[in-house]
């Protein structure tokens, strides 16, 4: 008879397969987290800046909607207001490089609460 040896492949594969369901399951689970951002172009840009309201952030935290210096917990009421004058015009969030996060995540998530689905987000002019 002849008695050779080899290598038993079996607790190899075993471990590969948990491996395979182990990271077939665990990536059912992973969930993106983040903002939605859709860029017009350049012809829907113009149209939109004539008719939109215009919240701007400054790099000291100073909000600004519709050339009056707003407290950022009031955000919401002055969009809302806003948005009974003017139901279809989109709002953009134009904030300074310098400015904190977030405060413009904290207003994005105010103006969304105050009615309006449709903001943009656009840096202000160095």
């Amino acid at each position: 008879m002849d008695d050779s040896t080899g290598i038993d492949l079996a607790p190899m594969l075993d471990f590969v397969l948990n491996l395979l369901i182990f990271f077939i399951i665990t990536a059912v689970f992973l969930k993106e987290v983040g903002i939605n951002v859709s860029r017009p172009n350049s012809s829907a840009a113009e149209k939109s800046e004539s008719s939109s309201i215009v919240i701007l952030i400054a790099a000291d935290g100073e909000i600004t909607i519709d050339h009056k210096v707003v407290d950022q917990r009031s955000v919401r009421a002055k969009i809302e207001s806003l948005h009974a004058q003017k139901p279809d015009d989109p709002v953009v969030v134009a904030a300074d490089p310098g400015s904190a996060t977030g405060i413009l995540v904290d207003v994005i998530d105010q103006v969304r609460q105050g009615g309006v689905m449709a903001v943009s987000i656009a840096p202000t002019k160095s």
